[in-house]
């Protein structure tokens, strides 16, 4: 098996740690000289350019950068090296938004946001806020890295916090060749305990739903068939349930787009994404109904946006000044990545969208 690297690409001071580096390569090349067309002449064609915002659904604020993996695909480019985390302060502003948002879902992530010192305090904080669906991001791990978060499934069932885990695949090889030796055994023993306070239950109203994501250069397959597939495995060899899979197509920026380049497999899976471009994703890609808060409170079209440092399009753009109607009225920021969202079913961070 080969080992993962063990340091995030800002740690390696690698020239990909740089946002502006990223979209220079996603602009030149196979983009620059007419070989694939853009995103923005791919969505002119159907008169889907601009980008505007539907009604908003979705507040994903991010907790920080920090994590106790390093894994292979990850757009965040998190790690144990990465120190970004969302002050109290912060958060301050970011309930004050909770409370008045028309959203109806808060959706927490990393990182590991169970890993920001603040972390119970934001959740105890939000959950008064009466938001429908209260989502923490979870990467399973956590809840057996270290006995400070051993009851972390008594403390999500207490807030009624909605459950979305990575799983990357229901065996040890694959799951470990993406995430790191020994995270498979950890993730199961973290679903298990889950099941044991009724996360994941048919008729539990505690949500608890598996990410995948590929765990090489290709696109997901056929959400549904997945489902079925980890369910029966899951419960066959480890008597674990849960409610939904999510099947999410890796982008090509940070952590990804090295590895794609590192195996010269970046031209040949951008034309993957470029053949499958499906338009009737196009209207429902997540940063049509989400605002995405980053750890130092900037505001982005999207958690991709976010990582590529491409700011909401608006005259607000920090949650100290969020205006949810002017933000309405802003056009999305566009770039190659968006093909990573509208290819085959297309991918959202609730999985297919079309």
């Amino acid at each position: 098996m080969t080992k993962l690297k063990t340091k995030s690409l800002q740690k390696r001071e690698s020239d990909l740690a740089n946002s502006n580096r990223q979209l220079e390569i996603l602009s030149n090349g196979i983009f620059a000289n007419g070989e694939l067309p853009t995103f923005k002449d791919k969505i002119s064609e159907t008169n889907q350019f601009p980008l505007v915002p539907n009604t908003l659904e979705i507040l994903q604020i991010n907790l920080g950068y920090m994590c106790n993996q390093v894994c292979e695909h990850c757009h965040v480019d998190a790690g144990p090296d990465r120190k970004e985390i969302m002050t109290r302060d912060t958060m301050l502003q970011c309930l004050e938004v909770i409370k008045k948002t028309k959203a109806h879902t808060l959706d927490l992530t990393g990182g590991a946001p169970e890993m920001n010192p603040d972390f119970r305090w934001f959740v105890e904080e939000a959950s008064k806020a009466g938001i429908k669906d209260f989502i923490v991001r979870s990467n399973l791990t956590i809840i057996r890295a270290n006995k400070k978060y051993y009851d972390l499934p008594e403390f999500f069932k207490k807030h009624n916090v909605h459950v979305v885990s990575s799983m990357p695949h229901w065996t040890r090889g694959k799951t470990d060749k993406q995430r790191g030796d020994g995270v498979f055994d950890k993730s199961i023993k973290a679903l298990q305990e889950l099941n044991a306070v009724g996360y994941g239950m048919p008729d539990s109203d505690l949500r608890l739903d598996l990410v995948y994501n590929p765990s090489g250069a290709f696109l997901p397959g056929d959400q549904m068939a997945m489902e079925k597939d980890f369910k029966k495995a899951l419960k066959d060899d480890f008597n674990i349930q849960f409610h939904s899979l999510f099947a999410i197509t890796n982008l090509p920026i940070a952590r990804f787009l090295d590895y794609l380049i590192a195996s010269e497999n970046y031209e040949d899976y951008m034309h993957s994404l470029v053949d499958a471009y499906n338009p009737s994703a196009v209207a429902n890609v997540m940063c049509t109904n989400t605002i995405s808060i980053s750890w130092d409170g900037w505001l982005y079209d999207c958690d991709f946006n976010q990582m590529l440092g491409l700011k909401v399009a608006s005259k607000v753009k920090h949650v100290s000044e969020y205006n949810e109607e002017l933000l309405q009225n802003r056009k999305i920021i566009i770039s190659q990545h968006c093909y990573g969202c509208t290819a085959g079913a297309g991918s959202s961070c609730q999985g297919v969208v079309a």
